[in-house]
Parts: C-alpha cells; structure tokens; sequence
C-alpha cells in the first residue's frame, strides 16, 4: 500500500513505539495522521514532538485521545471513576452482554474508526495501527486479587458480602474484554473499508521463558504476567481470523521479544504512575524491631524528608523509568536484551507497503517475533555511558526504582551497591574474610545516605546483621506484600522477605556475596586461561568492572536459572 497522501489512526500514538511509528508516516508522505493517546496532554505532547522532528506541513495531524476500551461517554474519565456508578454498571453491560448496535455505534474505539468521533469528525482512515498494549491494560486488572477475597468469602461462609466482589471479578475477567474488543474494530474496520491493520503485540515476557525473574514479585512464574501472555497469544489467534474474514483489512501483527527502550534519558524526580516518589530514611531510632510471634505493621517506620527521590532515570515511555542499573540487568546479554521503537516501526511500515519483513505472527505466529538487534545492542552502551556520566554530575545513585520489578532484582542491586562502595571491586570482596563481609556491607548501609534513602524511599528496606531490626519507611502506600500489616513475624517470614524483597545485611547473605564475587572471578579466570578469542565467551564482566546490573543479569542466569534462550 502507498502511504502518500493517506490516512492513518495510530491508536497508542503518543506512546514509546506509536511515536516512532507516526514519524514513519511522515516521512512515508501520509497526509493525515490520528496521533492516539489516553489523556488530551499525551496525544498533544506527542503531536509537538512530531513537529518538532518533521519540516512544516508534512502532514495533518490530529490529536484524538480517551480509552479505547470504554463507549465514548466514559473515554476521558479517570479509571478511578470507572468504578463508581452508574459509570460501573454501564462498563460491564457494554463489554459482558451481547454487543447491540447501540453498544457499538458508542464504542469510542469505533467512532475513531467510523469517522464520527467528536475529535475527528469525518476522517477514516486507510490504515490503522494499533500500538496499544492491549494484553498488558487487560489483563492487569487484579483478577486474581479479586479471586482470593472471593475465594476467603466463600471459605468463610460469607455469601451475604460478595457483591462488590462480584463487580470486581467481572471486570478483571479479561478475556470477555478482549473478544469485545476485536469485535467492535473489526466490524468498524469492515464498515470503514480500511485496507490494512497492523497490531503491535507483545510476548508478555519480553522475549523470555517461564523462568523470567522480573514479575515484580510474584510467584515464579507468575500467574499476572502470565495472564498477560495468554491474552496476547489469545489476541494473536482472534486476529488471524480477522484476517481470515471477507471484506476485512489486511492484518498483520508485529510481536517485539525484547525490551523496547528507550524515550529519553535525564536527571530529575522519580515518577512512577504518574507521582513522585517520596524521599525517607531510616536510622536505627526509627527502625523496627521484628519480635516473633507478633503481627507485623509498618506504623511510625522510618521519617518522610519531604522531597522527592531524584536521581538519573532512562525514560522507557509506557513501562516507566529505570535505573542506569535495572536497564543494564534487564538488557544485558542473555536477560530480555533490547529492541528500539524505531526498529519496530520500521517493520511495520514496510508490512503496510506491502514488503516481506519475515516478522508477521498473524503469517507465522510461532517464528517471526522480532529478536534483539545489532543496532540496540551497539546503542545500549551509549545510553549507559551517557546516564552514567549524567549520574556522576548530579551526584546521584543510579540503582533501582523498583518500577521495573520484581523486588528481587531491586534488593540485589541495591546490595551489590552497598558492596561496590565498600570494597571497590570484585576482587577486594573475595580477597576478604567471608565472616567480615556483613559488617562491611552494615557500615556502607549507615554511612552512604544517598544509597539507603533511595532504597527506603521506593520500598525496600534494610535487615541489619542481627536479623531483628529492619529499616524501613511507612511510605503510606503498600506497593510490596510486606508493607501490608497482618503477616505474622517468624523465622520462616523474615527469611522469604530477606531472600525476595528486602536487602540482607546478616552474616549468611555476606557468606554468599562472598562466593559469588569468586564465582565470578574465577569464571572470568577460566575465560581467559581458555584462549578463545572469538565469539563463544559472552565477555560480560570487563577487567576489573563492578558492574552492579550485570552482576544481577549474572546471578538472575547463574543462580536462578534465568537465562533467555
């Protein structure tokens, strides 16, 4: 298909991947472009860095925005009021009873293709392409939260309290929204006659197996990033019918297997879901003391410092900041590695033109998802080099935020910081007393400020060596499992906590840093004793580098079996 002078709606165009897509266009000479987004702010952003990029008068540009997934009268409400009647009752009759045509000439999604959209009256487009992370606002919708209270309802005989319940579990129930989904722009596309629709998809796991680490602490493997998965694989399957049906729109999906970075990198507040995270610290006055066989609560811990956490971020657009750290162990060779959004546009331009880019699920669902690249890998070592140095002139630890998840990877990094302030390198850890290891990492603990109030400050706390007195921040929200009061403390709870999501200072976890730091050295010693020079050895660890995120990539594949194949 030539672009020249088309139209094109880019659902998820203000987004990381749709960006990248909508400056393709340009360049492809379309003469209208629907920048999607879910906020007025976003899709206008957008638009001005098109702009911005692109000679004046490229083309027309419009900004369209709201929820996709709702009828057009709830499109630009906050989720929050969602929940709230009759705005909730409406919801779940649109996506769970039979889809009318009411139901259907009100989808917000529909009107965007239909042309009779308020934001953009009469326009339909030839091509659509939907750069929606469609699995990933379906599926986290706390299903699975909402079947445990249901589930301690029923075991409690509580029939009586369900209703809300019930609500709940209807709208989490991901797969009816999905259907409703496909239905509403399919019938749209055919009623439209738009010629092709490209979906950019996901593998849920960032290209990774059931033994991903980052599941932002859930069980392994998660049954939430699992869901995920399953919704996108379901998707997959529901659009190669489409491409199946009589009058339908060319379809084709791009599913990238890696992680897609990145926006921008830069030194400021940290953000996550929209809100600065708040700064705390934690000294032993304001530590807790964890007594057995008492509940745990987080009440009085630790001391708000009324600022926000600020440090050097790499902007990953949808999926949130990361740390110089968390984006060098979630890149690093044999973790999800990388794929940039200009990389992806690019193959689905050349799908729309109709060219053969070998990258099409819905022509070969199970060989075509798009691999790490040469050019993020050549690029991920300027993007580090540059936080870093960004790092170094503010002054400011790069660590974890834990916005990338799972708590694992954060409390591992932040240890791994802890250590390389301590000792230096590598070397100097494993040339020590295993015994005095702990006691090393307790004075870095105390003395490095900026490295334990970041840690407080995005929920991972501190085990002092004795096992009893933890160092924490009630942050007034429980992001992690262990902020939530009424576990029971005992042996068996501090150890889980210890091992997943807080930083352990005792003298075990000393022992073990100990051993890795030789595991480590005495890999890289085996590597060069070997004498191979060519490509077989993945080099990971440069000569005397203490590299804290590709220590963590080291133990996630070494230890946890985390490896990607």
């Amino acid at each position: 298909m030539d672009l020249n002078g088309k139209t094109a709606l880019v659902l998820g165009g203000a987004g990381l991947v749709g960006r990248a897509v909508c400056l393709g266009l340009v360049r492809e000479g379309a003469g209208t472009i629907l920048v999607g987004g879910l906020t007025e702010d976003e899709a206008r952003e957008g638009i001005d860095e098109l702009r911005r990029l692109t000679p004046e008068g490229a083309a027309r540009l419009v900004p369209v925005w709201g929820n996709v997934f709702v009828r057009s009268s709830l499109a630009h409400l906050a989720p929050a009021a969602l929940r709230d009647e009759p705005a909730r009752t409406q919801v779940l009759t649109d996506a769970l009873e039979e889809m009318s045509g009411e139901v259907y000439r009100a989808s917000h999604l529909a009107q965007l293709v239909l042309g009779t959209s308020p934001l953009a009256p009469g326009i339909r487009p030839d091509v659509v392409i939907d750069a929606v992370n469609t699995a990933t606002a379906l599926a986290y919708g706390g299903l699975y939260e909402t079947i445990g209270r249901v589930m301690a309802r029923r075991r409690a005989g509580d029939h009586g309290g369900l209703g809300a319940d019930v609500d709940d579990l209807l709208a989490a129930s991901a797969i009816p929204w999905l259907v409703r989904h496909v239905q509403i722009i399919s019938q749209a596309m055919i009623e439209a006659r738009t010629r092709v629709y490209v979906k950019v998809g996901t593998t849920g796991t960032g290209g990774m197996g059931l033994n991903i680490p980052y599941t932002h602490g859930e069980e392994k493997p998660s049954r939430v990033l699992l869901s995920k998965s399953a919704l996108a694989g379901a998707h997959s399957m529901l659009l190669m019918l489409l491409a199946r049906t009589p009058g339908g729109p060319a379809v084709k999906e791009i599913k990238p297997a890696a992680a897609i970075t990145w926006k921008r990198i830069g030194y400021g507040p940290i953000v996550h879901r929209r809100q600065p995270i708040a700064l705390f610290d934690c000294d032993r006055a304001h530590a807790l003391t964890l007594e057995p066989g008492r509940p745990f609560a987080l009440d009085g811990a630790g001391e708000a410092l009324g600022e926000p956490l600020q440090s050097v971020f790499i902007d990953t657009g949808e999926n949130g900041f990361f740390s110089v750290a968390e984006y060098t162990a979630i890149t690093a060779l044999g973790q999800m590695e990388a794929v940039t959004p200009e990389e992806i546009a690019t193959v689905v331009l050349r799908e729309i033109r109709g060219a053969t880019t070998g990258n099409d699920v819905v022509a070969a669902l199970d060989s075509t998802v798009m691999e790490p690249s040469y050019r993020a890998g050549v690029l991920r070592q300027h993007a580090i080099a540059e936080a870093r140095a960004l790092a170094e002139r503010h002054g400011v630890p790069s660590v974890a935020f834990e916005i990338l998840g799972p708590p694992r990877l954060s409390k591992l990094l932040y240890e791994a910081e802890l250590l390389r302030r301590a000792y230096g390198t590598l070397a100097a850890v494993a040339g020590d007393d295993a015994g005095a290891v702990s006691g090393r990492l307790e004075a870095a603990a105390l003395s490095e400020h900026d490295v334990r109030r970041a840690a407080l400050s995005v929920g991972i706390p501190i085990l002092l060596p004795d096992g009893r007195t933890l160092l924490c921040a009630a942050r007034g929200h429980a992001q992690h499992r262990w902020e939530r009061p009424g576990w029971t403390v005992d042996d068996d709870a501090v150890e889980r906590w210890a091992h997943s999501e807080w930083i352990d200072l005792r003298p075990a976890n000393g022992a073990r840093w100990h051993a890795r730091a030789a595991a480590i050295l005495a890999q890289q010693a085996t590597e060069a004793a070997s004498g191979i020079t060519g490509s077989g050895l993945d080099r990971r660890f440069a000569a005397g580098a203490f590299d804290i995120g590709e220590v963590a990539a080291w133990i996630f594949i070494h230890e946890d079996g985390g490896r990607r194949v």
